[in-house]
C-alpha cells in the first residue's frame, strides 16, 4: 500500500488581504471570491492558498520557497506585514485507507485538489482564530483589571473618553471576529462531495473551531457589557463631582455675599 505525507503550514497576518490586489501584484494565481490559489514549481505539488482574513497556507512547500513567497506578500501590504501566528497540520495519504485521525494526523485514501482546499481553509481559520483568541484574552485581562479596581475602591478613575475608546476597540474586535468567521460556512465543493463533507466536519471538530468561536463571542460580549457598566459608574462619578462643584460654588457665593455685608 503506497503512502505519502502532506504538510500544511499556515501563517496568520494582522492585516487582512485584498485578494484582487494580491492577484495583480503576484500573477499566476487562481482568484475565487474567498480564495486565491497558486501552483508553484511549474504545476508541481507545492501550492499556496491565500484568504481575505489575512491567512496564508502552504501545501508541501519547502521552507525557503515559503519564506520567499511570504516576502512577496509582505511587499504588497500597505504596512509592513506582521505575521503573528503559525500553525502546521499533517495529512497522510494512503491508498485504500479510511478517513480518520490518529495522533492529530488526518489519514485519508486520496487527497485531491478539493480536499486539499478544505484542509487548507480549516488550518487557516484555526491560525486566525488563535490570533483573535490572543487579542480577546488581552481585552479580557484589561477589562478584568478595571472591574477589579472598581470592586476594591468602589469607583473608576478612568476618563469616559478613554473608556469609550476601549469599548470601541472591543466592538471592533467583535465585528472582525464575526466577519472573518462567517467563513466557517462550508465551501461550495464540500456540498458536492459527501466524503469531503464528512472530512470538512471532522477537521472543524479536530480544531474545535465551533467551540472556540462560541468562546470568543461569549468573552467579547462579556467584555462589552463589563465596559458599559464601568462607563456608567465613571459617568455617575463625574456627575457627582459636577454636583459637588456646583454646590461648592453656591457656598462660596453665599460666603462672599455675607462677607461683603
Amino acid at each position: 500500500m503506497s503512502g505519502r505525507t502532506h504538510q500544511f503550514e499556515a501563517v496568520a497576518f494582522v492585516e487582512n488581504f485584498s485578494l484582487r490586489d494580491l492577484a495583480q501584484a503576484i500573477p499566476g494565481g487562481r482568484l475565487r471570491p474567498h480564495e486565491l490559489r497558486y501552483r508553484l514549481d511549474g504545476g508541481g505539488a507545492g501550492e499556496v492558498f491565500l484568504y481575505p482574513f489575512g491567512g496564508a497556507v502552504f501545501h508541501d512547500v519547502a521552507a525557503a520557497e515559503r519564506e520567499r513567497f511570504l516576502e512577496r506578500i509582505r511587499s504588497t501590504l500597505p504596512r509592513p506585514g506582521r505575521q503573528v501566528v503559525a500553525e502546521s497540520f499533517t495529512v497522510r495519504e494512503e491508498t485504500g485507507a479510511r478517513t480518520s485521525f490518529a495522533d492529530g494526523v488526518l489519514q485519508i485514501g486520496e487527497l485531491g485538489p478539493a480536499r486539499a482546499a478544505a484542509v487548507a481553509i480549516v488550518v487557516a481559520q484555526s491560525a486566525a482564530m488563535e490570533y483573535y483568541e490572543r487579542l480577546v484574552d488581552d481585552l479580557f485581562a484589561r477589562t478584568d483589571a478595571l472591574v477589579d479596581r472598581l470592586e476594591k475602591s468602589g469607583t473608576v478613575r478612568a476618563r469616559p473618553a478613554r473608556l469609550h475608546r476601549f469599548i470601541g476597540e472591543a466592538i471592533t474586535s467583535r465585528n472582525e471576529v464575526l466577519s472573518v468567521l462567517h467563513l466557517l460556512d462550508k465551501p461550495d465543493e464540500v456540498w458536492e462531495d459527501p466524503e469531503l463533507d464528512r472530512i470538512y466536519d471532522d477537521l472543524r471538530a479536530e480544531f474545535d473551531l465551533e467551540d472556540r468561536y462560541q468562546s470568543l463571542e461569549t468573552k467579547l460580549r462579556g467584555v462589552q457589557e463589563s465596559l458599559e457598566l464601568v462607563l456608567d459608574v465613571a459617568r455617575d462619578r463625574r456627575m457627582w463631582l459636577l454636583e459637588m462643584s456646583i454646590a461648592l460654588l453656591i457656598l462660596v457665593e453665599l460666603v462672599l455675599s455675607v462677607w461683603r455685608r
